[in-house]
């Protein structure tokens, strides 16, 4: 299998998080993608560079103002005075302003707070092209299973929590949703994402919410007690243009291999039922019983039951890198993963 890494991913340095009333220290380090990528040549992937991005294919999935607006937020910035070392929002557009006509405005500040979600994905120097690598890599793994392959984007950021018009939850381009659309492009009458990230996959869910030839099935956390908090509930079917193309597995806290495994079974019946023509996994390790902001317990030897179990679809796939913030086990999940993915 195909390993796709840029090494430009590394230059995105993230330090703001706000947690608890407590300012720490970011978790999306460049020590994650560092881990993965010793796993996958330890474990014999070809590693390649993806060609460089294809903005059209970007421009696909995300609004062309926030596109700007990321291409642009580190000049703008710079240029105010007793600006910080990195964009972080003090304000965002609340529904009562949005109803009355709320605009991004003229000035960084209110572009910032416009397009992020939240204070957990601080921009910097480097950010967008950072992103724009970790799209490559996307691109570069769904033609890949465009051609009937199966590979693996290493991404970062990850971008699961990315809206076409918005950043969040470390998230600043949606991997995933650019490799989908890039499928849909390629041919693929449908595809199915599956998210099976710690986290819902909330700026998916938002990007293919009216879409009936992509279904987006999630296994994460549930909301009423994790991140992102407002969505990712089993009620949430899809749009009016695409009813039941939406479907989310929510866990309780402390949910182990078996309760996480038959959610994964229960997305991949829903999966054959679509019968889609080429899959992307939204892969995130969070869901490890080691990962420091840890909602659910799920073992090594369950990350490679969960491959297998994936891996027997039978669908040529595009693995995109997500989550996962412990850099002590991340590399052997992974490649436990990916190793009972191909048999």
């Amino acid at each position: 299998m195909k390993t796709f890494w840029d090494p430009v991913c590394l230059t995105h340095t993230p330090r703001f998080f706000l947690q608890r009333g407590h300012v720490r220290s970011n978790y999306e380090v460049p020590l994650r993608a560092e881990a993965l990528l010793e796993a996958a040549q330890r474990m014999g992937s070809e590693i390649v560079a993806p060609p460089e991005a294809d903005d059209t294919a970007i421009a696909a999935v995300h609004d062309a103002g926030f596109l700007a607006f990321l291409r642009d937020a580190w000049r703008d910035w710079t240029a105010m005075a007793d600006a910080g070392p990195e964009l972080v929002a003090n304000i965002h557009p609340t529904p009562e302003m949005l109803a009355n006509g709320a605009q991004p405005g003229g000035t960084i500040a209110g572009r910032l707070g416009w397009y992020t979600a939240d204070t957990g994905t601080p921009l910097g120097a480097r950010t967008w092209d950072a992103a724009r690598a970790a799209a490559a890599c996307a691109i570069a793994a769904a033609d890949a299973a465009a051609r009937g392959e199966t590979a693996y984007a290493l991404c970062r950021p990850p971008g699961h929590h990315a809206y076409a018009a918005r950043t969040g939850g470390h998230c600043i381009l949606n991997n995933a949703a650019i490799a989908a659309q890039r499928l849909r492009d390629k041919g693929a009458a449908r595809v199915a994402v599956l998210d099976i990230d710690a986290h819902h996959g909330n700026g998916t869910q938002g990007i293919f919410w009216d879409r009936p030839d992509v279904l987006f099935v999630s296994v994460h956390g549930d909301p009423n007690g994790y991140y992102p908090w407002f969505v990712g509930h089993a009620s949430e079917r899809g749009g009016p243009a695409a009813p039941g193309a939406n479907l989310n597995l929510p866990q309780p806290r402390g949910a182990d291999d078996a309760s996480w495994l038959g959610a994964i079974a229960t997305g991949l019946d829903a999966i054959r039922a679509f019968g889609p023509d080429a899959l992307v996994v939204s892969l995130g390790m969070d869901a490890s019983e080691h990962e420091p902001l840890n909602w659910m317990k799920v073992t090594e030897d369950g990350f490679a039951r969960a491959g297998a179990a994936i891996g027997g679809l039978g669908l040529p796939a595009a693995i995109i890198q997500e989550g996962g913030y412990n850099t002590d086990v991340i590399g052997a999940l992974l490649t436990r993963f990916l190793n009972s993915l191909q048999g």
